[in-house]
């Protein structure tokens, strides 16, 4: 009797620190979701005021005289995809929605948006850019034909 429970002292520590070292990692885990799912909704956020951002541009658009559609475009020639090329738009009502932009999407300077206005059939192509902290790049592209009554 006295030999086996000489083999045995301090196997209940080791039973602890193990079960203590797999609730450790548990928690690890936990907090590792907890910081995705907070990322993830973050991205979520910023994808719907997108739309609604190109939704609200459109509203102001299908409000405007059509005979001016063609000065709503901003930068809307070449370039590559968040870095088009071309002249700004001098149209009060567009640079306003550009600050609102800029504004309420992280890193979404007016320089990386672009709305592009075919006048022929009334169509307007907007693609919104933006870029979080700790992210990688976003972009996000709408077309609609406006109708005026």
């Amino acid at each position: 009797m006295g030999a086996s429970s000489a083999t045995q002292r301090g196997f209940t520590l080791i039973e602890g620190l193990i079960a203590l070292l797999i609730f450790s990692l548990g928690i690890l885990g936990l907090v590792a979701m907890q910081a995705n799912a907070i990322n993830m909704s973050t991205e979520a956020r910023y994808r719907a005021d997108a739309a609604f951002l190109a939704d609200q541009l459109f509203g102001l658009l299908s409000v405007a005289d059509p005979a001016q559609l063609a000065s709503f475009a901003h930068r809307s020639t070449g370039g590559n995809l968040c870095a088009p090329g071309g002249n700004d738009t001098t149209a009060a009502v567009v640079t306003d929605w550009l600050t609102q932009v800029n504004g309420m999407l992280p890193n979404a300077p007016a320089s990386k948006q672009q709305i592009v206005v075919n006048a022929a059939d009334r169509t307007v192509t907007v693609t919104l850019c933006w870029q979080a902290v700790q992210g990688v790049p976003h972009h996000h592209t709408v077309t609609s034909q406006l109708q005026w009554q």
